[in-house]
């Protein structure tokens, strides 16, 4: 299934989790919101996991009903799993399109990474205090 990738900031980011290397931020970040309708055109639940591939990659995120999601259209929180599919040509104004790429779903077994793994599979360095 086709969706429109839209990413931002949550209030549970907010919240104190900038402490990036803390499980809370992997769950708050690791999410993928839906509409209730696309989770079914999927057979999907909430809470089983989805298979997002976008422009520069892809990544495992965990469902999230959300009735105020438009059909069609995925949100996931700003982060290193919305980091890992949104392109980083900016179009010379120093802005990836955070807000208008269109990604590919698809149901899957396969485990969400933890933050150290998936910053390692795009050739980066773990959060400080990531490995404790």
């Amino acid at each position: 299934m086709k969706a429109l990738f839209n990413t931002g900031r949550t209030v549970a980011q907010g919240q104190g989790l900038e402490v990036k290397a803390r499980p809370e931020y992997m769950e708050a970040t690791s999410i993928c919101m839906m509409n209730p309708v696309d989770l079914m055109d999927l057979d999907l639940e909430e809470g089983e996991r989805v298979l997002v591939r976008g422009p520069a990659g892809e990544v495992v995120l965990t469902t999230v009903q959300n009735e105020g999601i438009p059909r069609g259209t995925v949100y996931v929180p700003m982060g290193p799993y919305a980091n890992a599919v949104v392109d980083t040509e900016t179009h010379a104004t120093g802005m990836p399109d955070f807000k208008s790429c269109i990604v590919d779903l698809e149901p899957t077994d396969d485990e969400v990474k933890s933050q150290t793994e998936l910053m390692e599979a795009v050739g980066g360095l773990a959060y400080r205090g990531d490995e404790e």
